[in-house]
């Protein structure tokens, strides 16, 4: 027979439980719209940085000879060395959410390695850098703090490594990885392969603009551009995340509630079924003893 107390403590404990995760669930909810708000925004701004870079790229490949000489347009003919930057949570409870990042990245790992590059990995947020040391891999660069608090300017800073690594010819790509937001109960892995910049593969509206450039001029804009591109880029892949992290929190904290809510039912059905047997058995015992006295 169960034990009254033991199944009494656990429908406690199971209860605290719920308590915790149904205020996390509200939490995560509160700060999913904020992030959500924001991330919205900010993809407005990449958008039409996005739009202008090709819209000024596309002009100066149609008058100039030769087209975009450009080191950040150039396709190299042999990958060499990849800079591998990927963006997980710095906390957990949220699901697969780093997993499935994590995942992602180890599949860019043995494709660009079964083709004879090395790959160098730069993790931003806790879960991602323990997860790689502890499989033994060497991270050339790692900052916690910034994924659950993105701000644009220490995002540009940890980017400008691998921009100037890539301008001297020391690394030939660098692709951005992160967890992406997009809707409530969604999200999405996204890969952005930040350089060489591929202007034919911007997903933008169609140019209506009636911008009008000197040659020189259109690559000196160019050139001013690019670096806004790339630090917005990494600066809305870190909002993305982070509203991605709130989304699966909520999902992840809002199913613990539902078990939890399913466990103390099951509970206290056992609960119930065992003090009904020990009446039984109580009154048994009591009926026994007064036909023994008989």
């Amino acid at each position: 027979m169960a034990n009254l107390k033991d199944i009494k403590r656990k429908i406690g404990s199971v209860k605290n439980t719920q308590k915790t995760t149904r205020a996390m669930k509200l939490v995560s909810t509160a700060k999913l719209r904020r992030a959500e708000e924001v991330a919205k925004r900010s993809k407005f701004f990449e958008n039409a940085i996005n739009d202008t870079l090709a819209e000024i790229a596309s002009s100066i490949k149609t008058y100039k000879v030769g087209g975009i000489k450009s080191r950040y347009f150039i396709e190299p003919e042999a990958i060499g060395v990849v800079d591998l930057i990927f963006i997980t949570a710095d906390k957990g409870l949220c699901g697969g959410f780093n997993y499935q990042t994590i995942k992602r990245v180890r599949n860019i790992i043995e494709e660009y390695e079964a083709k004879g590059a090395k790959v160098r990995l730069k993790a931003i947020g806790k879960k991602g850098i323990e997860f790689f040391k502890f499989q033994g891999y060497e991270l050339a660069e790692s900052v916690v703090g910034l994924s659950s608090a993105p701000e644009y300017k220490k995002a540009a800073e940890f980017i400008q490594a691998s921009v100037q690594d890539y301008l001297e010819e020391k690394i030939d790509k660098v692709i951005l990885v992160h967890n992406g937001y997009k809707n409530m109960i969604t999200q999405e892995i996204k890969q952005v392969n930040l350089l060489p910049i591929d202007i034919d593969g911007f997903e933008t509206k169609e140019i209506t603009s009636q911008l009008e450039l000197e040659p020189d001029e259109g690559e000196k804009v160019l050139e001013s551009l690019i670096n806004k591109y790339i630090e917005f880029n990494i600066y809305f892949a870190l909002i993305d995340s982070l509203a991605a992290e709130h989304s699966a929190r909520m999902q992840a904290m809002d199913a613990a509630t539902k078990n939890a809510k399913e466990m103390v039912e099951s509970l206290t059905i056992s609960y119930n079924k065992a003090r009904q047997e020990s009446i039984t058995t109580e009154l048994t015992e009591i009926i026994s003893g007064m036909e023994a006295m008989k």
